[in-house]
């Protein structure tokens, strides 16, 4: 197995000792925030931020590492903040001891970065006062205070017209211009790259990712999101049902008003409903499901003041915090359950995994805290002008169709293979600590293989690629010698979910579907006009029903009957002078027995 290496070198000598909870209580002005310094008028640029965590680990030794995990397109330092009561806590020492590992990431579009101010405030609290005593002792927070470093520093006035404050924000992607929750399971950027190896180390039992929301004006000042259950492993979706009924009344008690995800069927008409967004391995909360970990996409409202959205997040992260230490055993053997639950799936043959989903018809009722709001034709846009008006409070009986079903599935084989010429396929597969074998050599298999065809591209790029929107499949079986270097990805493993989604061609975010495969599309030879000619007559005269077929096309299709390329390529491709190119044969093959293998590494 080979996986990204993590960035070397703490930044700071850490004490490898206990910090005992009687340590007296910080100088106000010392550890003041730079955005409470500034009535959260502002937020700090990343020098300030690390250099406000430097100080604090050295405060505090015994509780806290900061460390580089990366560096950016632009060369800054990625850095990650660790927080435990076990000196110089590590990713073994914390799974030897069964603490549960809370990832919290702020800023991965730095614009929204009330997660970096509420993290600052939080550590100062875990590290220096009394408040949340004993909690670091049943739980590891690992904290990413800016994800999207180049984003961050790219701060203007203007990034977020939709947000009340701070003065000025981040941009919304990383200075390549990838957005980095749309990269997880493509994993473009060097940003992810390095977050995945992150990931890869630590594997933390629940991921909390903050943002702001975008959308209408409501009363809530923070909405949350969790994948559908039908994405989750039972234990998983339990735990996170639990813990959310515990924790969410206990944040509204501190002077709150949450709310589910909100995504409307009609953004002019709040009244009209909401759905479920779709979510999907590209994003946080979807990748940590493919990974069994329960992850909440925090989403505070644009329109608070910043200082509510700061206290929001601190408040939600906090309490986080206290119910897992509170019922630490809870989380590690839900994931380790799930974790397990995936490896012995390999053994049941007609397992089924779905890996697209759609609409639940079913619908409840629910009540939305809005605004009054009215709606009139605009002389601007020739669409409707909706302006709320928030000092009107409404409740509003709406139409709930937030749940999902399973659409397409599949049965996973028991292995997949990988020619080793995919190189790029063979890299993301690393990336994301897929476990797999390399071939020392040359090995002759039977499989399952997929014929693809009628592919057709989206018009516009997406995050940096023409995606493959649509194609027909077709199962065939293949007689195939994979050359050293191949890789057999064997689905007995926890990661396995991660595979079928990058491998299997109609996962949404397949590797196919991102063009890692386009080329298997393109026919390398083609054939002159005066030969295929020829070759048109020769085909006709040998096969009575081809000609029937090609005359019929002519009379049924006139845009056909009027394209001589298209009439001529109609031989071509029924020819096996382009059957031999292998044009649609997508190169990973589905094993239904781990072989035998000669050799591996």
């Amino acid at each position: 197995m080979r996986r990204i290496a993590l960035a070397p070198a703490l930044l700071a000598t850490l004490a490898m000792v206990a910090h005992a909870w009687a340590t007296p209580s910080p100088d106000k002005g010392t550890w003041t925030t730079p955005a409470e310094a500034s009535a959260f008028h502002t937020t700090p640029d990343y020098a300030t931020t690390v250099d406000y965590l430097k100080r604090l680990v050295t405060a505090a030794p015994g509780r806290l590492q900061l460390m580089s995990f990366g560096t950016t397109p632009q060369g800054r330092p990625m850095e990650v903040v660790v927080a435990s009561n076990v000196p110089g806590i590590t990713p073994a020492v914390a799974r030897e001891r069964h603490l549960p590992v809370l990832l919290v990431q702020a800023g991965i579009h730095p614009g929204e970065i009330e997660g970096k101010d509420a993290g600052l405030l939080l550590l100062r609290d875990l590290a220096l006062g009394g408040k949340f005593k004993g909690v670091l002792d049943h739980v590891v927070l690992v904290y990413i205070p800016v994800f999207s470093v180049d984003g961050h520093e790219q701060s203007s006035p203007y990034n977020r017209i939709n947000q009340d404050g701070p003065e000025s924000m981040g941009f919304r992607g990383q200075s390549q211009y990838l957005n980095l929750n749309r990269d997880y399971i493509k994993a473009d950027a060097p940003e992810m790259l390095a977050w995945l190896s992150l990931w890869n180390t630590w594997l933390p039992d629940f991921l909390v990712d903050v943002h702001t929301t975008d959308g209408a004006d409501y009363q809530y000042d923070l909405t949350w999101y969790t994948e559908d259950p039908h994405k989750l492993d039972p234990g998983i979706d339990a735990w996170q049902r639990a813990t959310l009924a515990r924790v969410m009344p206990a944040f509204d008690r501190m002077g709150h008003l949450n709310s589910r995800y909100l995504e409307f069927k009609d953004g002019r008409d709040i009244t009209k409903g909401i759905e479920n967004f779709g979510s999907g391995p590209r994003f946080s909360t979807g990748y940590a499901a493919l990974q069994n970990r329960p992850a909440l996409l925090i989403e505070t409202h644009m329109l608070k003041s910043y200082e509510v959205r700061v206290r929001a997040t601190y408040d939600l992260v906090a309490q986080l915090l206290r119910d897992i230490a509170a019922h630490p055993e809870e989380l590690t053997a839900a994931t380790t359950k799930a974790d397990a639950a995936t490896v012995a799936r390999a053994s049941k043959l007609s397992a089924s995994v779905p890996i697209t989903f759609k609409p639940d018809p079913a619908t409840t009722t629910r009540a939305l805290k809005g605004y009054a709001f009215s709606q009139t034709k605009s002389d601007v846009s020739g669409d409707i002008w909706v302006q709320y008006d928030p000092t009107k409070k409404k409740t509003y009986q709406i139409e709930d169709q937030d749940g999902l079903l399973p659409d397409i599935s599949i049965t996973p084989p028991a292995a997949y293979a990988v020619p080793a010429q995919w190189t790029q396929a063979i890299a993301r597969l690393d990336a994301h600590g897929i476990t797999y074998h390399r071939l020392l050599a040359p090995l002759t298999v039977d499989a399952d293989g997929y014929q693809l065809d009628n592919p057709v591209w989206a018009s516009k790029p997406f995050e940096g690629h023409l995606m493959l929107q649509s194609f027909t499949q077709a199962t065939v079986k293949r007689h195939v010698t994979l050359p050293a270097g191949s890789v057999i990805v064997p689905m007995d493993q926890r990661a396995a979910n991660v595979a079928i989604e990058l491998l299997e061609p109609q996962a949404p975010d397949s590797l196919l579907h991102w063009g890692f495969f386009d080329a298997t599309f393109e026919p390398k030879e083609y054939g002159e006009p005066r030969v295929l000619e020829a070759l048109a007559r020769k085909m006709m005269d040998s096969d009575p029903a081809l000609k029937a077929e090609f005359e019929k096309k002519l009379n049924d299709d006139k845009a056909f009957a009027a394209n001589a390329r298209a009439r001529l390529f109609f031989f071509f491709v029924r020819s096996p002078w382009y059957t031999v190119q292998g044009v649609g044969a997508y190169p990973v093959l589905r094993l239904q027995q781990k072989p035998a293998l000669p050799s591996t590494l």
